[in-house]
């Protein structure tokens, strides 16, 4: 502590004393004004190192060794900035961008001659041809949410109901090994270094979360694989694991065995999933069920195995009850499934306190009697028979019942007041969901089924339908709302729809650049990128109006105010979109860099992807496609549109005035 104290002192002190060193180096240009003259290291730097230096040194005598390279690091680059960069950016400013100012206010002025402005405009047509073209043929199928290699797999194990929870993990055990053969490597013959852990347990937390069940359950478990985070894995896929361990798992007999992965964004439903409804239930589980072998039968690529959320037949007890017998007796229903529910489930009789809590006490039957159906059966019920005077009296019940073993429907779902059944799947890695749901489908519309039964594909398919109305909402929204915003700046229908239409052709750029590099595209994310599109292109427009309106208001001509606005307004047009563009490409590349090991062990550990890069990489490549193109548009195509706008206005001027001077004349 005293050693931070004196440090944090000092800081503040060196700080106070070269605050106008700072104050003086960044707000007055350097010591030299042309090119040929070499910047000098001056008392001001003199005083600025020492500084620099002093408190470095306090931070490493704190042990604080990733502050004090940091501050080495912003003095270098203060010094590099001084004696390298700064020629660099006065030959730059002075050189280069003042003969790509000329070049454009050539090729700008050939573009606003009549020639020019038809190949602007044509070249615009087949550019939006193009895109459609492209996208349509040989762009990537769009999916909802980006997919991702997992950092988790889980093995889901469900044998049938009723199962004991012992027997539920046998089989489980046998299931992990094979699920920890899958995980060795063939060429070095030791486990694949991305695999971190494999855990399994059995009833308590094994419900696999897309079924819509809740609690523990004895027949099910689950195995679940963790591996080690993107950058330890050394190239290794986590989705080719996954993929072993899916075909090492199957083929256990009388168990359902399900792989999936933890889920990206918000919990969704399997992305295969058909439903059906109607209101007779025999008829629906019937239909569910040829449903499910039709399906079966046609052997689609990608799904991965059909499963019906039904339980029809879950084993039960039945105790059919003689009632003649019982009334004979004297016995009531309730005695005996009273007698019953205390037996296995138990009933609080009291309950024990101390000083710190208090504890239920419960009567039931010992564990071996409650698994053994002979003592149930021959268990005696005690009770007071009325029509014998009261006396106390022990019928077992087998005497008036007769107990065998039967199955029965597990529940029934019921969606808008119908009853409902679903079937459901997972898609195999390295299918498209959306390919794979459009052939299922394909082969739902070939099903028969019987009148009063609707089957229809649901799941992913209607959050995704949810998810693309509400971005067409909210991009219809943001387009009313920048249209009456340019109304009120600009006062000018013609001028608002200029600058509309950039938002519409940058939408063809984003599909002619996944079209020809075939980027994913992922309709939530990448469509919030659209909608996030649409201000920055609808900011560079406003630049270049804005500034023509200035020019025309102090008397220029319409060339010579839209040219002069395309010369003076294409620096900060570019440079928002670079600057867009260049923030977005680490993303969209996924490149990662640990800057605290770089300042403390000099090791950034860069590498390139990531869960991250997966989920918002579709962002990224959507927002860079569409400025490039939009940036085109804007220095291009918008002042095309004005003079193409003014001469309009000037033709119908020209018409009305003739034909006013007709009437009159």
């Amino acid at each position: 502590p005293v050693t931070l104290i004196i440090t944090l002192v000092a800081s503040l002190a060196v700080a106070y004393i070269i605050n106008p060193v700072f104050a003086v180096s960044f707000m007055k240009p350097h010591d030299f004004d042309h090119e040929n003259d070499k910047p000098r290291f001056t008392r001001k730097d003199t005083v600025m190192t020492i500084a620099f230096l002093s408190i470095a040194g306090l931070f490493y005598l704190a042990k604080s060794i990733g502050i004090a390279n940091f501050i080495v690091f912003i003095y270098l680059f203060i010094l590099l900035e001084k004696f390298v960069f700064s020629k660099w950016i006065h030959s730059f400013q002075n050189r280069i961008w003042p003969a790509f100012q000329n070049w454009y206010t050539r090729v700008l002025k050939r573009a606003l001659t009549t020639g020019g402005m038809v190949v602007v405009v044509i070249s615009t047509v087949v550019i939006f041809v193009l895109a459609i073209v492209l996208m349509a043929v040989h762009g990537p199928t769009p999916v909802f949410f980006p997919d991702s290699q997992p950092n988790f797999t889980y093995v889901y194990l469900n044998l049938p109901v009723g199962t004991d929870q012992a027997h539920t993990n046998d089989v489980l055990l046998g299931l992990e090994k094979k699920v920890n053969a899958a995980l060795i490597d063939p060429k070095t013959g030791k486990r694949f270094i991305s695999v971190k852990s494999v855990i399994a347990n059995v009833t308590v937390g094994a419900v696999d979360p897309n079924s819509g069940e809740i609690g523990d359950f004895p027949n099910k478990g689950k195995i679940t694989v963790a591996y080690e985070e993107y950058s330890k894995r050394h190239g290794e896929s986590s989705t080719e694991i996954m993929e072993k361990i899916r075909k090492s798992v199957k083929g256990v007999a009388g168990a359902e065995i399900t792989v999936d992965k933890e889920s990206n964004g918000p919990p969704l439903a399997k992305p295969v999933v058909i439903e059906l409804t109607g209101d007779n239930l025999d008829t629906l589980v019937n239909t569910s069920e040829r449903l499910k072998r039709f399906i079966e039968d046609k052997q689609i690529a990608g799904v991965e195995e059909l499963r019906s959320d039904f339980q029809a037949k879950n084993p039960e007890i039945v105790f059919d009850l003689d009632r003649e017998r019982m009334n004979t007796e004297g016995i009531s229903t309730y005695n005996v499934v009273n007698t019953l529910r205390t037996a296995v489930f138990g009933t609080e009789i009291s309950r024990f306190r101390d000083q710190n809590d208090d504890y239920p006490m419960t009567l039931r039957v010992s564990g071996n009697q409650r698994q053994d159906i002979d003592a149930m059966r021959n268990m005696p019920i005690v009770y007071r028979d009325m029509g014998m005077g009261g006396i106390i009296r022990t019928v077992p019940i087998s005497a008036f019942a007769n107990v065998y073993y039967s199955t029965t429907y597990g529940g029934i779902k019921r969606k808008n007041e119908k009853r409902y059944i679903s079937l459901s799947s997972n898609v195999i890695s390295g299918f498209n969901p959306n390919e794979v749901v459009a052939a299922v489908q394909n082969e739902v519309n070939n099903f028969k089924s019987p009148s009063g039964i609707i089957v229809k594909m649901g799941g992913q398919q209607e959050d995704q339908a949810e998810t693309t109305s509400f971005l067409g909402k909210a991009f219809g929204i943001a387009m009313a709302l920048i249209f009456l915003i340019l109304i009120l700046l600009f006062n000018s229908i013609s001028k608002t729809v200029i600058i509309l239409s950039e938002v519409v052709f940058s939408l063809f750029g984003v599909f002619l650049g996944m079209g020809i590099f075939k980027t994913p595209f992922s309709i939530a994310i990448s469509g919030i990128g659209i909608v996030a599109l649409a201000g920055v292109v609808v900011r560079n427009g406003i630049l270049l109006v804005e500034f023509m309106d200035l020019m025309l208001a102090d008397g220029m001509s319409e060339l010579d105010a839209i040219i002069e606005a395309g010369r003076t307004r294409m620096t900060p047009v570019l440079l928002t979109a670079i600057a867009a563009i260049l923030g977005l490409i680490p993303l969209a590349v996924g490149m990662n860099i640990d800057f605290a090991s770089l300042f403390t062990h000099l090791n950034p550990h860069i590498f390139f992807g990531g869960d991250s890069a997966d989920f918002w990489a579709p962002l990224a490549w959507t927002m860079i496609y569409g400025l490039s193109f939009a940036t085109f548009l804007t220095l291009i195509l918008v002042p095309v549109m004005c003079l193409l706008s003014f001469r309009f206005k000037a033709w119908v001027k020209r018409t009305s005035d003739r034909a006013k001077a007709s009437i009159e004349g």
